[in-house]
């Protein structure tokens, strides 16, 4: 499985966004892994696109790449992971989604790629 932060995301639906281009070669490269994300790093994706009243639109598109919604990780587990590494919020519902399901993490955050690897989850791109 691969775990998609929203740097990922955000730049499959922006065309004009500077990893456009990447974010769609991992989902090219990677044809027959599970694709996923946590409901929050979904909706935080979708931002952008409902504030333009295409969030709809924009989570479809995410659908049909074949993106499914990952259930959120247990509290405790998140509260340790952000407590102990330092990340935000957001950062550790995605890292501990990919702790969680034993998948790789797709980010574009050299953040949080850094911290991924230091807990052992292999990283794209």
């Amino acid at each position: 499985m691969i775990v998609l932060d929203a740097s990922v995301l955000i730049a499959l639906l922006t065309r004009d966004d500077t990893h456009h281009l990447n974010a769609a070669q991992i989902l090219a490269n990677t044809p027959e892994q599970a694709l996923a994300t946590p409901s929050l790093t979904l909706a935080e994706a979708l931002v952008k696109p409902a504030r333009a009243r295409r969030a709809a639109e924009a989570e479809a598109l995410l659908r049909r790449y074949g993106i499914d919604e990952m259930a959120p990780s247990r509290p405790i587990d998140l509260a340790l992971l952000r407590a102990n590494s330092g990340l935000r919020m957001p950062d550790a519902v995605v890292l501990q989604a990919a702790l969680d399901s034993g998948g790789r993490l797709a980010t574009f955050d050299q953040r949080l790629a850094g911290s991924a690897r230091q807990h052992g989850v292999p990283v794209l791109p």
